[in-house]
């Protein structure tokens, strides 16, 4: 089986110039503050991850098919129909669904989670959700 390369992956694309470059007034202001709150949860200085991605740290992952890469191991995409922020392993538990409760207006995917607007939501309760993703991919994935 031949190997593909992966498109998703890290680059050296200004971060700042994406945001700045996104065309939605109100996407570009929510898209600086999730990159605010990813930067405070993580401590991490945020990456371009492909052409849209904004990740955060990095983790190296292998499946039981042998299918092996390099990905963000948090991050959020501001795309035109939603902000798309990834958590990771937050679907799984009681906690999470309380919290997801309380966040206001969103839709969920299984790795996922699809705001319209920041406006729509509890960004403190955001907050937690992130730094539960992040805590969940650290202890999944060690360095």
């Amino acid at each position: 089986m031949a190997k593909t390369e992966l498109k998703t992956k890290a680059s050296e694309v200004s971060v700042a110039e994406f945001i700045a470059a996104v065309p939605d007034e109100r996407r570009r202001e929510d898209a600086a503050v999730i990159e605010a709150l990813h930067r405070r949860v993580t401590g991490c200085q945020p990456k371009m991850w492909g052409p849209t991605i904004i990740g955060y740290g990095s983790y190296r992952y292998k499946y039981d098919s042998g299918r092996e890469g390099t990905m963000c191991r948090g991050g959020f995409s501001p795309r035109k129909a939603a902000l798309t922020i990834y958590l990771m392993g937050t679907h799984m538990s009681n906690e999470a669904e309380e919290l997801f409760g309380l966040l206001g207006k969103h839709i969920r995917g299984k790795g996922c989670l699809y705001i319209k607007k920041l406006a729509d939501v509890d960004l403190a309760v955001l907050e937690q959700l992130i730094a539960r993703s992040w805590v969940i991919m650290n202890a999944k994935w060690p360095d």
